[in-house]
């Protein structure tokens, strides 16, 4: 017997006991996305590293530690597991012109690949809810994001998730606030740590991002980018205060807020947990209105978001949302020659009629089959023995109690299929 082949570090197994809370979350997410309008997209996992260089930055954790990189040694292309998906989706949107209609609301679901230490919460595969709306320029699409946000959580019973908000301004103004910063930063160079020193020059709003607790007096001395605001930005930026105001939504500013890739501009937002540890952002977005651009596409205003689902499920365990598992309505158990093939004709006659069955497979005793049904958690059992077979009939036996019913409804019945298909249906 060989050695047993054990899945890749960081890269998880979803099993059936923990399946039913994300299809929960998967099925409420589809009916949230489609309540605002979106349509769904989908990309493929792998895509040209040039995109990922192009969108999110060459000095940025992703591209210089954190991308999945290969060569396809058969036409010699630099290829990379896709890290995160607004670049694919943009890099979608232009290649088959879907703004040509106008503006698009546009969402997707999938894996995403990041080379970084396994840890609670951040995984080498992670997957992802992603939102994106573009062609839209006005601060009321912001706002809609992050109202979107708040029902999701409202939806799937989450608290203790507050909304952080910043803005970065325009390409300009971030250029006149990066010297500053790195005027700054000089001044204090030697209070620097290596990897704020590294990007001090190449990438100094991320010092800022730095989680490194002996830096954070110096960061929060640093100058505020909000300062340098231009009007444009600062008035979009208190628009989107307003709106958030009206709609009841708390919110706190944080000047320290950059996000860790290079295509933002404007409003940017994160919504952050204590729950959780290190990983405590647990959603987070905002405007890149020169993304399209700077990938081949003709100038389009844009914005999206997009949420860690392993860290929104590991909320919803912490703070102790229930998620129901999915049982089936009837398990049929059935024995004798005449019994099997009956028994499984009656299955797909239920499944006809909408129910969820269960058709015990691989013999055994009544008595055996009994307890798998009772175990399966399904309401009914469905006895077909051969007599039952001969007759065209079945038995019912209720298998959950449910409060205020009838003594007699608990009992065992033997009846013809349809009125089984309505005895397991009423309940």
């Amino acid at each position: 017997m060989g050695k047993t082949v054990q899945g890749v570090r960081g890269m998880n197994d979803v099993l059936p006991v923990d399946a039913h809370r994300w299809a929960f979350f998967e099925d409420t997410v589809r009916r949230w996305v489609r309540a605002y309008g979106y349509q769904a997209i989908r990309m493929p996992i792998l895509e040209r590293t040039e995109l990922f260089v192009r969108s999110i930055g060459e000095v940025t954790d992703i591209v210089e530690k954190e991308m999945y990189t290969f060569k396809d040694e058969l036409n010699g292309e630099q290829l990379t597991l896709r890290p995160e998906g607004t670049a694919s989706c943009v890099r979608a949107v232009i290649e088959h012109n879907l703004l040509y209609p106008g503006p698009q609301r546009l969402w997707y679901w999938g894996p995403m690949f990041r080379h970084e230490r396994p840890q609670k919460g951040r995984y080498r595969q992670f997957h992802q809810i992603g939102v994106e709306a573009l062609g839209f320029a006005g601060p009321d699409i912001d706002a809609e994001h992050i109202v979107m946000c708040a029902r999701l959580w409202r939806e799937l019973g989450l608290r203790d998730i507050r909304l952080e908000l910043n803005s970065l301004g325009s390409a300009e103004a971030r250029a006149r606030y990066r010297g500053k910063l790195v005027a700054y930063l000089e001044q204090h160079a030697g209070e620097l740590d290596a990897d704020a020193q590294r990007r001090m020059h190449s990438n100094p709003l991320r010092v800022l991002d730095s989680k490194n607790p002996q830096m954070q007096a110096l960061i929060a001395g640093a100058p505020k980018l909000t300062d340098d605001l231009d009007g444009e930005s600062a008035a979009a930026f208190a628009g989107l205060q307003t709106s958030l105001r009206a709609a009841g939504i708390d919110f706190v500013i944080n000047p320290r807020l950059v996000r860790g890739l290079d295509y933002y501009n404007g409003t940017v937002f994160e919504w952050v947990t204590d729950r959780l540890g290190a990983q405590g952002t647990v959603c987070a977005g905002g405007r890149y209105d020169s993304l399209v651009e700077q990938i081949g596409g003709k100038p389009a205003p844009a914005c999206g978001f997009a949420m860690g689902v392993e860290r929104l499920l590991a909320l919803m365990a912490e703070t102790g949302v229930a998620v129901a598992e999915a049982v089936p309505d009837a398990y049929i158990v059935r024995q004798g020659d005449a019994a099997v093939p009956w028994g499984e004709q009656v299955a797909e006659r239920l499944r006809d009629a909408g129910l969820a069955v269960v058709l015990h497979c691989g013999g055994g005793s009544f008595k055996s089959q009994m307890k798998k049904a009772d175990a399966s958690g399904a309401r009914y059992a469905v006895i077909i023995g051969d007599d039952e077979a001969q007759a065209g009939m079945l038995a019912v036996k209720a298998l959950r109690v449910t409060a205020g019913a009838a003594a007699g409804q608990q009992e065992q019945r033997r009846v013809a299929l349809p009125e089984a298909c309505e005895i397991i249906k009423s309940r």
